[in-house]
């Protein structure tokens, strides 16, 4: 059975899934997108990447234009089309195509919406006993931009972060943000531990509000962990007992070594998954598990 693909109320071959030139989000990178995974057939807290698209829908000004698709609907019967159990969702919409301009009157017209569902293959687990190894990135995100707190089409601030990353040899990037604050990895938030305590960049740092990150704070303050929300200055980084990084497709990666700007590696505890960390990974997959049977 080959790929399908939900394109536009249409569940089709990947070979027929085609979009215009003119689509505003080739052309202007005015689209936003969720990406989630599928456990046993199921994806995990959809509706909350379904939300959280919304809200910045209407921050852009596309919550209008997708109030006919039931988009938690089309994420689930495309799954079922690709008879896939194991899988990487990943929802795109844009403002649509037009011969004109968002300014100009382009706005008109109906959304594009895309949904691609593949198969997904997690990290192995010495992966996770070694932990992602990770490099802080020249490029910024902007504390003072509301774009840096959507998750736009337009990526590639991130992008170039990871790129940076791989040519180094390394797993994942850690942006600045304009203060010159750690904000956020390239594809996923960031945490550290000190003294038991969790501490993780603000919302105001100029991050996205990541939807597995909050089921990570939600998590630890069931364990009764302090969570701290602040600003985390890279000279701080050699205080840090341990760190880790999460998103909806690596869950919680443990951090075991960062590569600061001016070339030193600094190692993370004791270049080791630590026991909070390791206590986290194991809640969170107890929370899938939950939720999905």
């Amino acid at each position: 059975m080959g790929e399908k693909i939900y394109l536009n109320g249409t569940i089709v071959p990947r070979s027929k899934a085609t979009i215009s030139v003119f689509d505003h989000a080739f052309l202007y990178g005015y689209g936003l997108y969720e990406t989630m995974r599928a456990y046993h057939g199921k994806i995990f807290l959809l509706e909350r990447h379904i939300q959280r698209m919304m809200k910045s829908a209407e921050i852009i000004g596309l919550a209008e234009k997708l109030k006919e698709t039931n988009l938690i609907k089309v994420c689930k019967d495309l799954l079922a089309a690709n008879r896939l159990e194991e899988a990487r969702i990943r929802l795109t919409v844009s403002n649509g195509d037009s011969d004109m301009p968002p300014w100009e009157g382009g706005d008109e017209g109906e959304s594009t919406v895309v949904v691609t569902a593949r198969p997904y293959t997690p990290f192995s687990q010495k992966k996770y006993n070694e932990g992602f190894k990770v490099d802080i990135a020249s490029v910024r995100r902007c504390r003072q931009s509301i774009i840096d707190t959507l998750k736009t089409v337009d990526h590639l601030t991130s992008v170039m972060a990871r790129m940076e990353a791989a040519e180094r040899g390394l797993d994942e990037a850690l942006l600045l943000n304009d203060n010159g604050y750690i904000a956020e990895g390239g594809g996923c938030n960031i945490f550290f531990l000190k003294s038991n305590a969790l501490v993780t960049p603000s919302l105001d740092s100029g991050i996205l509000p990541g939807v597995t990150r909050d089921v990570v704070l939600e998590i630890a303050a069931g364990m009764h962990i302090v969570i701290k929300e602040v600003d985390i200055n890279p000279e701080e980084l050699n205080s840090f007992d341990e760190a880790f990084v999460t998103n909806a497709m690596i869950e919680v990666m443990p951090v075991t070594a960062v590569r600061k700007q001016n070339g030193k590696t600094v190692t993370m505890g004791a270049g080791k998954p630590g026991k909070i960390t390791r206590r986290l990974m194991e809640a969170y997959r107890e929370r899938v598990e939950r939720e999905i049977r």
